[in-house]
């Protein structure tokens, strides 16, 4: 049986990884380019050829990944004059491995299902250096035989596939995965803020923290920052994160669920973005939470 053809629009950080190991384990690869031609050139070079729209994408594609800022730009590429629906092309699975709104999730699958087209959401944990690697992880929302359609695919860039069932459930679980993971920076943040201004050093804190239970894969990489000014430890921008944060405000919203703590992280984040700072990276909270207790740098008596 021939491989399927697969589509790939965002071929950013994480995507240019993942992008390069599907055309590296043999499949025929279609990508999009958009500012940054870097990527895009790197992977023409490997095999991969270019499509103009994500309409021209389809039309060639039998699976296509979506790795792109969040639902905005989602919702364009399916939506838009000459996006995905438009090219009425039956049978296309889309992936979207973008960390979006569950309740566009929903909506979208709904629309491309009216169009004869299947939808499965796939958001992604871990770093480029993982995407690189072929060794991510990712969470699944897809329907059993949509699931098994596109196993084989994912198995070229993640390492660990969790299927939670429906369509939706995998962007649930990635706003889920990223609230606990802002709770942690917001938390270290103010933690490392009050110890400052009673007495402690950021070191000290960290001597007692890092050899013990309260310590985590998280918290290693989030104190790089603090501890050593390594600011490629945790590549993630505080824009995305309030991005997330607010996506996650909706989905407790939909549910009818209570979200005080949740409200706080959002609001820390909301803050330092609008501040100008949303394109730091979120171990850098740790700094801007010391400015509003009127330290210096973080790490810095």
């Amino acid at each position: 049986m021939d491989k399927p053809v697969i589509g790939f629009i965002g071929v950013g950080l994480m995507g240019h990884g993942m992008a390069k190991n599907i055309v590296e384990k043999g499949y025929r690869l279609v990508v999009m380019g958009h500012r940054n031609r870097e990527p895009v050139d790197d992977l023409v070079s490997r095999g991969a050829t270019e499509a103009q729209s994500p309409k021209e994408m389809a039309l060639e594609c039998d699976i296509i990944h979506l790795c792109v800022s969040g639902s905005p730009q989602v919702e364009q590429i399916i939506r838009g004059a000459d996006g995905i629906i438009a090219s009425k092309r039956e049978g296309l699975i889309v992936i979207d491995c973008s960390t979006s709104d569950p309740v566009s999730t929903l909506q979208l699958a709904e629309e491309l299902s009216a169009q004869g087209m299947r939808f499965a959401d796939a958001p992604l944990s871990r770093t480029p250096k993982e995407a690189e690697a072929g060794t991510l992880d990712t969470m699944v929302g897809a329907d059993p035989e949509v699931f098994a359609a596109i196993r084989p695919v994912l198995e070229c860039w993640a390492g660990v596939i969790v299927h939670l069932g429906p369509v939706g459930l995998g962007h649930k679980m990635k706003l889920i995965n990223n609230f606990i993971a802002m709770g942690y920076a917001a938390l270290y943040s103010e933690a490392l803020a009050i110890a400052r201004k009673s007495g402690l050093t950021a070191e000290q804190v960290n001597s007692v923290i890092a050899p013990g239970r309260l310590s985590n894969g998280f918290y290693e990489t989030f104190m790089k920052w603090t501890l050593e000014r390594d600011e490629n430890a945790h590549r993630f921008t505080v824009t995305n994160a309030h991005k997330d944060m607010r996506y996650m405000a909706n989905m407790a919203n939909a549910a009818g669920a209570t979200n005080p703590i949740q409200s706080v992280v959002k609001n820390h984040l909301a803050s330092m973005d609008a501040m100008g700072n949303g394109d730091k990276y979120l171990p850098m909270l740790a700094d801007f939470i010391a400015a509003m207790n009127g330290l210096p740098e973080t790490g810095k008596r």
